[in-house]
């Protein structure tokens, strides 16, 4: 039995639409919640550096649901957002006809534990609350759902703070990064894409992150009043725009007070100061690159047009950036130059806020997969145990095996 606190992903990609047309958002129904998660609305990059056995299986059930072969060998394979959400149709599909059944728009809301085992749980239904036994659940709540993750610790999960980044998408004309990285050949070669970081002297690190080429930059709040961005492509990446999230990585250090859902916290902070910064109605702050760096507000786009819908608002980006994050990236930008020519083009357009890279907490789990309540296997990117959607599947495929040799 799959539980899903959102809708099937042909329904939730017409709430995902409305929230981006008008700015009006459904706390259940958007981009981090429903059938597929965040990644049904990214690029469905399926790189991964884990070198797991079984990440060719996973790759070849993808093939298997509908999506292109070549993700099979391609050094950097992706399928595309539009692609991707026909995928996760037929995995449903395929489940439901080996016999698991998808119950939608059911939210976990309670653990009954008996001698710290689980002997059941509390699921909100569109007709109340429901009690289900269950002597194993694998949990598996994705990185945003905040509400869970209060009500997991409540019930006596064990969990700490982990590091994620904060940072910005930056914005450049795809032509122009297809020419630096092809040269004279970008006119026959796909779109051009880049991988960046670097070390910095305060002892910091900045990385480019989810580049999509000949993307948009994208709408991804799931709460009132904060205000988070993505990146996403089709399977053609033929838009106008390349976007990448430049991030830099904050510890629990940095969080305020180390309670063990303080970075959590910290996501808000600034998350609230976007959607304030961008006038509250989930229009994101923007600034110009060049504005950036010499820390003025920029009032206007130039050459690059902000793909981000409802809109941007054309502000001072330091406002809800940790001053830290601030500095970092103003040493990042130049140093990113050196790479690719034209990164720190001053026209680029900075959209913010992105803190959504990774979990900022990790349910702990021990070495048969169970949490510190036994019968509780934590699995995947929310739980602190993946990075994508392949890593993420496999941590799933790792869970199973765990319950099966619990059984």
């Amino acid at each position: 039995i799959l539980l899903e606190r959102g809708r099937p992903v042909e329904e939730r990609s017409q709430d995902v639409e409305q929230f981006w047309k008008t700015g009006l958002l459904c706390p259940d129904l958007n981009v981090q919640f429903g059938e597929g998660g965040a990644g049904a609305f990214s690029d469905g990059k399926l790189t991964t550096g884990i070198g797991d056995p079984r990440v060719r299986w996973v790759l070849k059930r993808f093939v298997d649901a509908g999506a292109p072969s070549d993700i099979l060998y391609q050094q950097k394979p992706h399928i595309g957002t539009d692609l991707l959400r026909t995928v996760v149709q037929k995995l449903r599909k395929t489940l439901q006809n080996s016999g698991c059944v998808f119950l939608y728009e059911h939210q976990l809301m309670g653990l009954d534990l008996e001698s710290g085992a689980l002997s059941g749980i509390s699921v909100q239904t569109p007709g109340g609350i429901m009690h289900m036994d269950a002597k194993q659940l694998v949990l598996a709540p994705g990185h945003s759902a905040r509400d869970t993750f209060g009500m997991l610790l409540q019930a006596g999960l064990s969990m700490v703070p982990k590091s994620f980044a904060i940072g910005v998408r930056a914005e450049h004309l795809q032509s122009a990064i297809s020419r630096a990285q092809f040269g004279d050949a970008a006119e026959s070669l796909p779109a051009a894409d880049y991988k960046l970081s670097c070390h910095l002297p305060t002892g910091r690190s900045a990385f480019s992150f989810c580049v999509c080429p000949g993307g948009s930059v994208v709408a991804a709040a799931s709460t009132p009043g904060l205000l988070v961005t993505n990146g996403m492509s089709m399977r053609a990446r033929d838009g106008a725009n390349i976007n990448g999230g430049i991030l830099v990585g904050v510890s629990p250090a940095d969080y305020p007070g180390n309670h063990p859902l303080s970075g959590m916290a910290y996501q808000e902070q600034w998350e609230r100061a976007a959607f304030h910064l961008g006038g509250e109605n989930f229009c994101a702050p923007a600034q110009l690159l060049g504005d950036f760096l010499a820390g003025v507000p920029s009032n206007a786009p130039a050459s690059v047009r902000p793909t981000y819908r409802p809109g941007v608002t054309f502000t001072d980006l330091s406002r809800c950036l940790p001053q830290a994050v601030t500095k970092a990236l103003r040493e990042a930008f130049p140093l990113f130059e050196h790479r690719v020519k034209g990164f720190a083009d001053p026209e680029t357009v900075l959209t913010g806020v992105e803190t959504r890279s990774s979990s900022p907490v990790r349910i702990t789990r021990d070495e048969t997969g169970q949490a510190n309540c036994k019968g509780i296997f934590p699995c995947g990117e929310g739980a602190g145990y993946a990075g994508g959607i392949v890593s993420a599947a496999v941590d799933g495929i790792r869970c199973a095996e765990w319950v099966c040799a619990a059984i």
